[in-house]
């Protein structure tokens, strides 16, 4: 067994091993995966109109990945934060991305009460997307969501800088970001 290992260690040193997974920029092979410093998952999912919203459609904007829900209390109380975070960061310029968008998954199962939620609590971004499928949802499931809420933000590259990041932190980070 051991020489098995050593084998395959020793064709991939030679002949170069590339990660299945993995993405090839310009620079250097950047990992899909959901740690800091991977290319997140790409998201494809329905908006309330039924158009489907992909997260890549949003390169170039700085982006939280909010995961939340019309029936969770937590997510609710932490919505109106988001949304003025969202309202001071939105057209700003970044290091890393020009302007910053939430793309909200919503983890509910009726259609109504996810709408009714967005509505009352004035989130304004138009990159709501379910696929009402509750906690079974499958972008939940890809970013492995155990709780909510729960975030990612990416940069323009699509590049995960951070995960659950709220409040004053989120805001002192984004600052930390713009362009001086």
């Amino acid at each position: 067994m051991k020489k098995i290992i050593f084998l395959a260690i020793a064709f991939c040193f030679v002949f170069g091993c590339k990660q299945a997974n993995s993405l090839k920029t310009t620079d250097k092979t950047i990992m899909v995966g959901l740690a800091v410093g991977n290319r997140a998952p790409e998201l494809a999912y329905s908006s309330p109109e039924g158009k489907i919203i992909t997260l890549s459609s949003l390169r170039g904007k700085m982006v939280l990945i909010d995961f939340w829900a019309s029936w969770c209390p937590p997510c609710r109380r932490e919505n109106p934060e988001v949304v003025e975070i969202y309202e001071h960061f939105k057209d700003k310029k970044f290091t890393k991305g020009n302007g910053f968008t939430i793309y909200s998954v919503s983890c509910d199962k009726d259609r109504n009460a996810w709408i009714n939620a967005i509505k009352t609590d004035n989130l304004m971004w138009e990159n709501h997307v379910s696929d009402l499928k509750g906690w079974d949802s499958e972008a939940a499931t890809i970013y492995k969501i155990n709780e909510i809420p729960s975030n990612f933000l990416i940069d323009g590259d699509g590049i995960i800088l951070a995960q659950n990041i709220r409040g004053q932190q989120f805001s002192l980070y984004l600052e930390s970001l713009l362009v001086k």
